[in-house]
């Protein structure tokens, strides 16, 4: 048990930060400029960085090494206290968090003031065999070994002279076209193009991949003529776009469609979507789908003391009334900066403010020369898409950007690397349960 004396004997406020994902982020950076000196501000997380995770497909892509994408919290968060573990209950009442450290040690933490930005986890729903047989997609564990199965379902293609097991390994589906799908099955075809170039066994194997969405179009909640060019990418390199179509069950020899066929592969990529961390259904607060009900402050109604934003967070859109904002790293961003100001304020420092912020659009990377982006929605494709959904990555990232960007510059001048690291096994990155980094508590 690690113990909180210091918080008994403290001469100042302490805000305690739960998450490190974009919003608790956001919030523990503005809140060590403004009160770093007047508060003791203490970040909760089960990880000591922060994970960039739009470019978390090019970490499964190999075009990036996954260290880029982590921000080591303590390097640029020096004036806060960062708490390495995972948040198991809150008392709200007692003002107390109490967390599980990587070496399973229970500790408590009081507060002074709480924000709550505990992300979100991988979205699972009820359809037979996804949680047993389906890879997730939320951390660098699972995109390290994703990379590693594509690169191995290749090898045991190559190994084996049976046709049948051959079409199988070399078939692969990613559920769900959003950002996150359409982006992976984007880099698949680059992927297996490179892994087959180093096989000439397989000269002439048809490697089949398939995006499927219950939707009508892929990126379905973006601008119409920027999901129409991310289609013709995704078309052009060979994916099968299957519109209106899901997983009606998963198996260990492959997966049954709502549409009746059986598609044969040992490949099934879960891009479904993300819901909120299942840490807040045990508030006893009142939510809306999910999400932690606040106010346009992102006050908890009744606790003047807990903020919360992010994921978690059902925050009114005032720019849409009736709305709650989406759950993207546009908001999050802005409303931890936010809910750093309103704490700020609750102890005198600056006036409150409500949450209002307008989409200021969109950048997606499809892998090679093609990306898709509506910058102040003028929806671009092609090669000034990709500069500027590069550049924007560049100044959102809060470290790394040297070495990403020096990443960036050798793949234009080297081929893609094939080795498999073997660095994380399946049972490491299980689907129905929350790898280290997703829930960002």
């Amino acid at each position: 048990m690690i113990t909180d004396a210091a918080f008994a004997q403290r001469g100042r406020a302490r805000i305690v930060i739960v998450g490190a994902g974009f919003a608790g982020f956001e919030a523990a950076r503005a809140l060590s400029r403004t009160a770093g000196d007047a508060a003791e501000i203490v970040l909760v997380n089960p990880t000591n960085y922060f994970l960039y995770l739009p470019l978390l497909p090019e970490v499964a892509a190999g075009t990036l090494d996954p260290r880029r994408i982590a921000v080591s919290l303590s390097e640029v968060l020096p004036k806060v206290r960062l708490v390495l573990g995972s948040v198991e209950n809150i008392d709200l009442g007692g003002r107390t968090v109490s967390y599980l450290d990587p070496e399973q040690r229970t500790g408590t933490l009081g507060y002074d003031r709480l924000v709550l930005a505990a992300g979100s986890v991988n979205k699972l729903l009820p359809i037979p065999g996804v949680s047993e047989f389906a890879h997730g997609f939320r951390g660098i564990p699972e995109a390290v070994y994703l990379r590693d199965h594509i690169t191995r379902q290749i090898a045991l293609a190559d190994t084996t002279d049976d046709q049948a097991e051959r079409d199988q390994r070399c078939t692969f589906v990613v559920a769900g076209a959003g950002y996150t799908g359409t982006e992976v099955a984007a880099q698949g075809p680059l992927i297996t193009d490179t892994l087959l170039a180093d096989r000439p066994r397989l000269a002439g194997q048809q490697v089949r991949w398939l995006l499927l969405d219950t939707a009508d179009r892929v990126l379905p909640t973006l601008d119409e003529r920027l999901s129409r060019s991310s289609d013709q990418v995704l078309r052009q390199r060979g994916v099968e776009v299957l519109m209106g179509t899901t997983v009606k069950e998963a198996t260990a020899e492959g997966v049954r469609l709502t549409s009746g066929d059986f598609v044969r592969t040992r490949s099934l990529i879960w891009c479904v979507g993300v819901q909120p961390d299942p840490l807040v259904s045990d508030l006893g607060l009142p939510l809306q789908k999910g999400r932690l009900v606040v106010d346009e402050y992102l006050g908890v109604p009744g606790h003047p003391e807990v903020f919360a934003c992010g994921d978690i967070a059902a925050v009114p859109d005032l720019t849409r009334p009736g709305e709650t904002t989406a759950m993207t790293a546009q908001h999050a961003t802005r409303q931890g900066k936010r809910a750093a100001a309103n704490v700020a304020a609750s102890f005198g420092h600056g006036e409150r403010k409500a949450y209002r912020h307008h989409d200021l659009g969109f950048v997606v990377d499809l892998g090679g020369p093609q990306a898709a982006a509506n910058p102040l929605r003028i929806p671009l494709s092609g090669l000034p898409a990709k500069a500027i959904t590069r550049g924007y990555h560049l100044l959102s990232m809060p470290g790394n950007r040297v070495r990403t960007a020096a990443d960036w510059a050798l793949n234009l001048a080297l081929p893609r690397e094939s080795a498999e690291l073997s660095l994380v096994r399946g049972r490491s990155v299980p689907l129905a349960s929350d790898s280290p980094e997703t829930p960002q508590h």
